[in-house]
């Protein structure tokens, strides 16, 4: 199978990744991880209630699109991975192998089996909110490069917009989890990726709602144990994009008033796929230091400081990619692309 071929130059590029070394060589490594997993069945993680007997069927049966990458959500954010570079680099030999895999994944077909799988009985919550925002993700980026796989995956992204525009105002407080369940990190893709603008005006209400006048975040706390997202750190990402620098400086200050910045974490067993979230943790701190440096003034005295902090979780996350467990490999390298070609960034420019 095409796919399957990817596989023999997969993970041979274990070497660190510098972010000067970023380019269509270097994203190799990450393409092949997508393509390694985004149609491999098992092992398999289903959450999510049996509505009846028809509902013990095998992952593909019941959702034809995104079934592999051990879940739902990462299987969503590895074709976006691979929809990502594939655009960046068009004329890269993975390149041709990403789009075929694409097209496998998201026909007609198996998108409308995705949407009736979402909207059926008993599944309000279904990958609320995270794996809701990467489908967005996901549809942004098609949208952006391939108008009939966008036309394909339409559906899907009406029901998802549907279930978030309901959730959202009937929820009262925000949940401050370094986990999937977090709500600043789904805001904020959300409102990069999103084309109903009911939605994104609904999910910059919610941000102002929830963080506007929070103060004092105890980043000292940080992590847990299993975290592969910052609370503080994602709070602060989401509200630059809903206020303007100078507003947003002074919000920060009252939010992190002595912005003392944690240092890159070390994951003591990558094998265990709960204890590897903290590689991920260093990824996601530094493009979410990235995104608060680019939603500060120039001449904010803070910018060396984030920028140093950035760059440290920056080379000990895209190090740790390497696919060797794949308890890490089936997600991380979602994650390594999101940072390294500034997505967050740049959609909400």
């Amino acid at each position: 199978m095409i796919r399957r071929f990817a596989v023999a130059i997969a993970l041979a590029a274990t070497l660190p990744l510098r972010a000067v070394e970023f380019d269509a060589k270097a994203s190799e490594r990450f393409a092949n991880l997508a393509l390694a997993c985004v149609d491999k069945e098992y092992p398999n993680k289903i959450s999510d209630n049996l509505n009846s007997d028809a509902d013990v069927a095998p992952p593909r049966k019941l959702t034809p699109a995104f079934y592999g990458c051990y879940d739902w959500h990462s299987c969503v954010h590895g074709h976006w991975l691979l929809a990502r570079l594939a655009r960046t680099f068009p004329d890269a030999p993975f390149s041709p192998l990403a789009r075929e895999a694409l097209r496998q994944s998201l026909t007609k077909e198996n998108v409308a089996q995705e949407a009736a799988y979402l909207r059926a009985e008993g599944r309000s919550s279904f990958e609320r909110p995270y794996g809701l925002a990467w489908l967005l993700q996901l549809g942004a980026e098609l949208r952006e490069s391939d108008p009939e796989l966008s036309a394909n995956l339409h559906p899907l992204e009406q029901a998802v917009s549907e279930r978030l525009k309901t959730w959202l105002p009937k929820l009262s407080h925000p949940v401050r989890s370094g986990e999937h369940s977090q709500t600043a990190f789904a805001l904020g893709l959300i409102m990069d990726s999103s084309d109903d603008r009911d939605l994104i005006a609904t999910a910059r209400d919610a941000a102002k709602r929830f963080f506007i006048n929070d103060k004092a975040c105890p980043l000292s706390y940080e992590p847990s144990g299993e975290d592969f997202l910052s609370p503080c750190l994602a709070e602060a990402d989401v509200m630059r994009r809903v206020l303007p620098p100078r507003d947003f400086a002074t919000w920060l200050t009252a939010f992190l008033p002595n912005m003392k910045l944690p240092k890159p974490e070390v994951v003591t067993d990558p094998s265990d796929g709960r204890l590897a979230h903290l590689d991920g943790l260093n990824l996601s701190r530094a493009w979410m230091l990235e995104g608060i440096a680019s939603g500060l003034p120039k001449s904010d005295p803070r910018l060396p400081a984030i920028r140093t902090a950035a760059d440290a979780h920056r080379q000990a996350g895209l190090a740790s990619v390497t696919g060797e467990h794949y308890e890490g490999g089936h997600w991380l390298g979602s994650f390594a692309v999101y940072l390294t070609t500034q997505r967050g960034i740049h959609a909400s420019k």
